[in-house]
């Protein structure tokens, strides 16, 4: 009987993982096409890197990963940059996945403070973006080492409103009670 009621816990929070996920990487598509801003370098600003970096937070390593990459990937092949989707997978899951391991490992006494684990994952995933796209462009979109620098400062400053929207978001939802109930940790404690 222990077992039995073990087992369907546990299928219940897979189900709220994957729920969560599941709209975590709606989030992160539409915040990427909501507001685009285009860039000199063909690529666009947007608000997408606030919802890696809470879909890391909210959703652990591993589902934060999915989630940021998967999210980000489908919306350059809505916005007809299909080139970049294999970077990007890689680039905004690696972001969530570094940002989720830091704030997890350095974090917070309780969940949802910003705390040095929150700024160190948001300094590491956003440089995890800028120098990604930096070579991801000179590399594999044939640009160079020279010609990509042009995209260096647009992905900045994406990181940073990316950050500072974080910031804000993470404090907002540490004060309703959402992250105890339905976050990464949550989940862990109730598995």
């Amino acid at each position: 009987m222990k077992g039995e009621i073990r087992r369907m816990k546990t299928n219940q929070n897979r189900l709220y993982t994957i729920i969560a996920a599941s709209v975590m990487i709606a989030l992160v598509c539409v915040m990427t096409m909501v507001v685009r801003i285009p860039t000199p370098t063909k690529g666009y600003l947007n608000l997408g890197d606030c919802f890696v970096l809470l879909g890391g937070w909210l959703l652990g390593p591993l589902y934060g990963f999915l989630a940021g990459g998967i999210g980000s990937g489908l919306a350059d092949l809505l916005s007809g940059y299909p080139v970049y989707i294999p970077g990007t997978f890689i680039i905004k899951g690696l972001m969530a996945l570094a940002f989720a391991r830091l704030y997890h490992t350095r974090g917070a006494k309780k969940e949802g403070d910003l705390s040095f684990g929150w700024f160190l994952g948001a300094v590491v995933a956003e440089a995890i973006m800028v120098v990604g796209y930096y070579l991801y462009e000179a590399i594999f979109m044939g640009e160079g080492f020279a010609g990509a620098l042009l995209g260096v400062s647009g992905n900045a400053m994406q990181g940073i409103v990316g950050a500072v929207c974080a910031c804000l978001l993470t404090k907002a939802i540490g004060q309703t009670g959402i992250y105890q109930k339905f976050g990464y940790a949550a989940i862990k404690r109730r598995g």
